[in-house]
């Protein structure tokens, strides 16, 4: 952000993105009527409440901030070249969401020059937040709250480690994956963004996805960071940039794990 005053502003305006959009998601989470998938071959599901959520959330940016750009899963692309760009998710696993399973969440980033300079994540129905301004990370539930903070893990042998779903991983990748997986402590699947923020608040260490979006981490590349963490693409580029994500919460993984990904 160019001052702390635009931060303040910029954070503001999540927190009243991350209330729009709960308006809007929670009337249908568990009362869906219908789900509709986006591919012809194959299951990508979308509902009234993603299309409801980032709706309402575009209008306030537009409101707000006329001249800043939006991406968009589910309505694209605005103004991308301005200084300023929102990344929405409004319902990040949203095959959690139909399934009427609380691991997903509204994914919120402001990014500049194409770095994600603060974030959020909102799960209305658990009540739970996660945001960072670029300098703290957050959370809370209710009336509590505080600082998030990534845990001490210099062994891959005591780490937990999430991904989505092990269908994500073909090819190479699958690989990979399988021979990280048999050096950690534990893996745990279907964690959507959660697994993230879980590895933002030290309670997991590794996150490893493929055939992912911009939309599905921007934000986490903030928090994470903050929050003492690191998230990159697999080859250490910007997260996403290749639809690959590998975040850690010590940055003492880091290369391990990099070199057990490069050396399938």
């Amino acid at each position: 952000m160019a001052d702390m005053r635009d931060m303040q502003q910029a954070v503001s305006l999540m927190h009243r993105l991350g209330d729009a959009a709960s308006e809007a998601i929670l009337p249908h989470f568990r009362k869906l009527e219908a789900v509709e998938s986006k591919l012809e071959d194959g299951f990508d599901p979308v509902t009234v409440a993603d299309r409801g959520a980032e709706a309402v959330m575009r209008s306030l940016i537009e409101e707000v901030f006329p001249d800043d750009g939006i991406i968009g899963e589910e309505y694209g692309i605005e103004r991308a070249e301005a200084d300023r760009v929102w990344v929405l998710d409004p319902v990040d696993g949203t095959r959690a969401f139909v399934a009427g399973l609380p691991t997903w969440g509204t994914l919120i980033a402001c990014m500049e020059g194409g770095v994600p300079r603060a974030g959020m994540m909102v799960q209305p129905y658990i009540g739970e937040r996660f945001w960072s301004d670029g300098t703290v990370s957050r959370w809370s539930r209710g009336d509590e709250g505080g600082v998030l903070e990534t845990r001490v893990c210099r062994d891959l042998a005591d780490a937990t480690l999430f991904a989505t779903a092990p269908s994500m991983f073909t090819g190479a990748q699958k690989d990979a994956f399988e021979a990280l997986a048999d050096r950690v402590k534990t893996v745990r699947f279907g964690t959507d963004c959660y697994g993230y923020a879980m590895v933002a608040a030290g309670h997991g260490d590794i996150v490893l996805e493929a055939a992912v979006q911009i939309y599905d981490v921007a934000p986490f590349v903030a928090i994470l960071d903050a929050a003492g963490g690191k998230l990159t693409s697999w080859s250490g580029g910007p997260a996403a940039s290749d639809h690959t994500a590998l975040a850690v919460g010590d940055p003492a993984l880091y290369e391990t794990v990099q070199a057990i990904l490069s050396g399938v």
